[in-house]
């Protein structure tokens, strides 16, 4: 089979593993109405990924007055990804199958400013499986930066100290499976669509809180990566040419009020927090009513509306979910953050809902898995001249070469 089939030319199989990822079992009768096809054709279809294992009978569904229907369901061990999240002081990987199970976490300690940052991130990779299983779909990786290709993975991440850092060229040749690398949030967006708050709404945004500030969005199920991958750097709009200094250089950033460094600030000039107190201590005194703690977070929660609100309003979405580290005392930035939003947004816009994520350790990780496994359920993912090498691994082959059919 040729590599441009491979990489998608048989649309009904795409459409038939993309209905299960997002939407999961479904019967062929369901899967047939769903996507207009006749149930010849799916049976076909079916059967034919059956034989592959990327898809699985399961049980009969109930009877509604005629013959059961058999449901189909992904074989979620048919293929995982390595999801790699890349802070400025740790790294976190986490190996995902294609259900979105994690299968193991891990976290370790990073220097992004060390010399042989790159093989230490290497090593990381390398000692999380085995890159020569064939099930191994590939490697994703997540940096909170701007990546122009996600295909080709060249990062600039000023909190990391890299401009034009070649990762994902590295890490391909270190591995030999394909390896795509996007921006944290913009990978967050991605699993919100393929396992989370997103999976069956195709236009929705999210903001995530913690150490920093992000915004992404999915318009009809696309997520929006703008002219050069950076849509969505809010957290660097400056609000106040007098502010506060942001770790970016700039004075005034969203993100140098609301990120943890500007809340911990926050926190002393109102008085809860003493010296050598930082954020854990400030969300502690929240959570036992200590008032002025609170009236930092609900400020922030405010000024964090004050600043989504026009993006919301432009886009439009289904909702907005909530997620990042900052979410464990979301109860104290969610009220501000309401009310000043409806204030904020068109009449007939502000009963949006508004939804926070579970959250955990794993969750950035997750997200940049997931860029590796959309790549078979979503023709405008962000694998680019590797979706080939993707599907290809997915349907037991090493490489694109040859014409086995897949």
């Amino acid at each position: 089979m040729q590599e441009d089939d491979l990489a998608g030319g048989d649309l009904t199989r795409m459409a038939v593993l993309a209905l299960l990822g997002r939407d999961g079992p479904a019967s062929r009768a369901a899967i047939a109405r769903e996507l207009d096809l006749s149930p010849a054709t799916v049976s076909q279809v079916t059967r034919r990924l059956i034989e592959q294992g990327v898809v699985e009978p399961l049980y009969f569904a109930p009877s509604e007055g005629g013959r059961p229907g058999q449901l189909l369901g992904l074989v979620g061990d048919a293929g995982r990804a390595i999801g790699v999240k890349l802070a400025a002081d740790h790294i976190v990987t986490v190996e995902v199958r294609l259900d979105g199970q994690v299968l193991s976490t891990r976290t370790e300690a990073f220097d992004a400013l060390s010399p042989d940052a790159v093989e230490k991130l290497a090593q990381s990779v390398e000692t999380s499986g085995d890159p020569g299983e064939t099930k191994l779909l590939g490697v994703g990786v997540c940096v909170p930066g701007v990546v122009a290709h996600p295909d080709g993975g060249e990062v600039t991440a000023e909190v990391l100290g890299w401009v034009s850092m070649p990762i994902g060229r590295y890490l391909r040749r270190r591995t030999g499976v394909p390896v795509i690398v996007e921006n944290d949030v913009k990978a967050l967006a991605v699993a919100e669509r393929l396992f989370g708050g997103g999976r069956n709404r195709r236009n929705f945004v999210v903001v995530t809180v913690g150490r920093g500030v992000g915004f992404a969005s999915v318009a009809n199920g696309v997520v929006h990566r703008g002219a050069a991958g950076g849509a969505g750097e809010v957290a660097h709009v400056v609000l106040s040419a007098n502010g506060p200094l942001c770790a970016c250089g700039q004075r005034g950033c969203l993100e140098s009020y609301i990120g943890a460094a500007g809340l911990v600030a926050a926190g002393r000039a109102a008085g809860a927090l003493g010296p050598g107190q930082g954020l854990e201590s400030l969300e502690a005194l929240a959570q036992q009513g200590e008032p002025r703690a609170r009236e930092v977070f609900a400020h922030a929660g405010q000024r964090l509306a004050q600043a989504m609100a026009g993006p919301i309003a432009a886009l439009n979405p289904e909702v907005v979910l909530i997620a990042g580290e900052g979410t464990r005392s979301w109860q104290h930035w969610d009220a501000g953050f309401r009310s000043s939003l409806a204030r904020r947004l068109p009449a007939w816009m502000r009963n949006i809902a508004v939804e926070v994520d579970d959250w955990d350790e794993s969750s950035w990780a997750r997200g940049a898995a997931a860029l590796v496994l959309a790549t078979p359920f979503d023709r405008h993912a962000v694998a680019g001249h590797q979706r080939a090498q993707v599907l290809a691994r997915l349907h037991g082959r090493g490489s694109t070469n040859g014409d086995t059919e897949w």
